[in-house]
């Protein structure tokens, strides 16, 4: 039996079957889960939510002699009652990346608690309920839709202390954008969010002390890092009703086109599209990413060094499409224009791939800092175009991520 209940009459003991609201609403990653801990129970209480879905077969029941809001014998009211709630706060509407900012902020930040709480269950060995990811996926996938670069730029802003979190989020919403770019269903590209979010679970089960080593990994610290795939499969494996495809990426995920990856060796067709999927999006964010012992690269650069490696690394089309998602010069990516002024990429523009919104801010002939002013290079009449790639390191500007974001860092 199936009860919902008000928040207040939540007690120790009850299995806490969904939530009755928004992802947003409420502070844990997923639902389905017997409520141990007092500290749950204050939490839940000091939320927005105030009304939850109990199951009383795997949980204790109402007290004898309280009413329930209302019952149900199966899981169709609650599922049809969750999915009304989630239509009607969906706003999918395209924004501008300035006004989705603020709300790709909150996204990120809840999001990044969620996958830390997702790890941590992990490590404690508890079983892993990837469908309880789908509300969070669904929030990031929403995001992407309003506009695409404000979350996925956002995620790229990691600290060392996070990265491992933040990575799973990041690639969710770039693995949201790739499918959505690559004329996926709905249902798949939700699904790719969440084999993006899932990809690197195994981590999980690596020694923190390697995990989060603040130097370059010896070869025998990245033979056991090399592993994480094949555990995260193994913790995937131990819950219930886990997508095949959402284990396959995180087994699959180091993969190569060449077949020089890992941990089979696949090459060519053996490897499946959505792995390929998420091994573009991995190195992407890795490798743009700062880390304790390296300063990520620039996003446009990262994309010219990722076509290098293409033709042994990663799918040809699905790099092209990786590619369009993003724009040839990612938001956050430094650029000369033909002025001579430099700019940080604030936005992509529908015209044309090499045509983005650029914020100048600094003159090469002067050799000083001006006026900020945002150039929509794909406005008619507009004579400026982009001459190349500038190296972030080579110019030293502090206030480079502040200057596309508008977020003091």
């Amino acid at each position: 039996m199936l009860k919902k209940i008000t928040v207040d009459q939540l007690v120790l003991g009850m299995h806490l079957k969904e939530f009755c609201g928004s992802w947003m609403e409420h502070p844990f990653w997923r639902s389905g889960f017997v409520i141990t801990d007092p500290k749950d129970l204050v939490t839940i209480r000091a939320s927005a939510i105030r009304e939850v879905w109990i199951d009383c077969s795997k949980g204790l029941d109402v007290p004898a002699g309280e009413t329930a809001v209302s019952e149900s014998e199966s899981d169709d009211l609650v599922e049809a009652e969750l999915r009304e709630a989630v239509a009607t706060q969906r706003d999918v509407s395209p924004v501008s990346v300035s006004e989705e900012l603020a709300r790709a902020a909150k996204i990120c930040n809840q999001s990044r608690q969620a996958v830390m709480s997702m790890f941590e269950e992990a490590r404690m060995g508890k079983t892993v309920d990837a469908g309880g990811a789908k509300q969070l996926v669904q929030e990031i996938a929403d995001s992407v839709s309003r506009n695409p670069g404000a979350l996925i730029s956002l995620a790229r802003l990691k600290t060392a202390d996070d990265y491992t979190y933040m990575h799973s989020v990041a690639v969710c919403a770039m693995m949201v954008a790739l499918g959505k770019q690559l004329g996926l269903s709905e249902e798949a590209t939700r699904s790719a969010g969440v084999a993006g979010l899932m990809h690197d679970l195994g981590k999980a089960a690596m020694p923190m002390d390697v995990l989060n080593k603040p130097g370059k990994l010896t070869d025998a610290e990245f033979a056991i890092i090399k592993t994480h795939p094949v555990e995260g499969y193994r913790l995937l494996e131990g819950g219930s009703g886990v997508d095949p495809m959402v284990m396959d990426v995180c087994l699959h995920h180091h993969e190569k086109i060449d077949g020089s990856g890992y941990p089979k060796g696949l090459k060519g067709d053996e490897i499946s599209l959505f792995a390929k999927m998420g091994a573009v999006c991995d190195v992407y964010d890795a490798i743009t990413s700062n880390r304790p012992y390296k300063a990520g690269w620039d996003p446009a650069e990262s994309l010219r060094k990722m076509a290098e490696w293409a033709s042994g690394h990663f799918d040809g089309k699905v790099f092209q499409a990786f590619v369009k998602s993003l724009g040839i010069y990612p938001i956050g990516s430094l650029v000369r224009l033909s002025s001579g002024r430099l700019g940080v990429v604030i936005e992509q523009t529908a015209k044309s791939l090499t045509t983005p919104s650029v914020k100048v801010f600094y003159s090469t002939k002067s050799e000083m800092r001006i006026v900020p002013e945002v150039v929509d290079l794909s406005r008619p009449g507009t004579v400026e175009k982009i001459v190349g790639r500038e190296d972030p390191a080579k110019w030293k500007f502090s206030d480079l991520d502040e200057l596309w974001s508008g977020i003091p860092r």
